[in-house]
């Protein structure tokens, strides 16, 4: 605490501006990792329960009850509507159109539930390949402030270079600490988003080949 002390009230506006920064971004960081750990345990429960309600389901009205009483985190409804949603009748002339419909349907509603999921991904991402160099920069204007001081007092000796250049190198630490946990957990979170990627391309595969083989029908598709 007294190294804080002393690199802040040593540091210029420059020096306090860059502390401030790595402040920010800590604080952001932490918000995002907490926040994220918390939406994708919830994803990850819900997928699990979801799915296995979904296909114990006796038909497809309990099936939709089933699912907006578990999906708290709307990763797998937006499927289950798209599947669901009404169609057009005359598109539905044509077998190949309404595969074609289908598909892009249930393709947006897929980039709709990655797209939560992955919010925030970018931030973390920015935050650990920036901060060691916002760190860095702060540790390099702090040595050069420092040693303008110095030398502007005349005679520098060792002991007078060596506190004022070890205060600034907190700047490089600081910029460290930020973004390693920002950096493990984003490639973490990129873990478990890629898992529920690939449960939910499963669904909507299972989808479309239920509607192809017609063992259901979606709702406004004619028998």
């Amino acid at each position: 605490m007294d190294t804080l002390n002393a690199v802040w009230s040593q540091a210029d506006g420059v020096g306090r501006l860059v502390a401030l920064l790595v402040l920010l971004m800590s604080v952001v960081s932490w918000v995002l990792i907490v926040w994220k750990a918390w939406v994708l345990a919830r994803a990850s429960r819900d997928l699990d329960e979801g799915l296995a309600a979904l296909w114990a389901a006796p038909n497809l009205e309990a099936a939709q009850e089933r699912l907006s009483a578990i999906d708290r985190e709307q990763v797998l409804l937006p499927l289950w509507h798209a599947w669901r949603a009404p169609r057009d009748a005359s598109s539905w002339a044509a077998h190949t159109q309404a595969d074609a419909e289908l598909t892009r349907r249930l393709r947006e509603a897929l980039q709709l539930s990655l797209a939560h999921l992955r919010t925030g991904q970018v931030v973390l991402a920015s935050i650990g390949s920036t901060a060691p160099f916002v760190g860095l920069f702060g540790t390099v204007w702090g040595i050069y402030h420092a040693l303008v001081n110095l030398a502007a007092g005349g005679q520098v000796t060792v002991e007078q270079v060596a506190g004022p250049v070890g205060e600034a190198l907190v700047m490089t630490a600081a910029g460290l600490v930020v973004a390693i946990p920002a950096v493990l957990a984003y490639n973490f979170f990129g873990k478990l988003i890629g898992q529920a990627e690939s449960r939910l391309e499963g669904l909507a595969h299972d989808l479309l080949q239920a509607q192809a083989q017609g063992q259901v029908q979606p709702q406004g598709a004619p028998a």
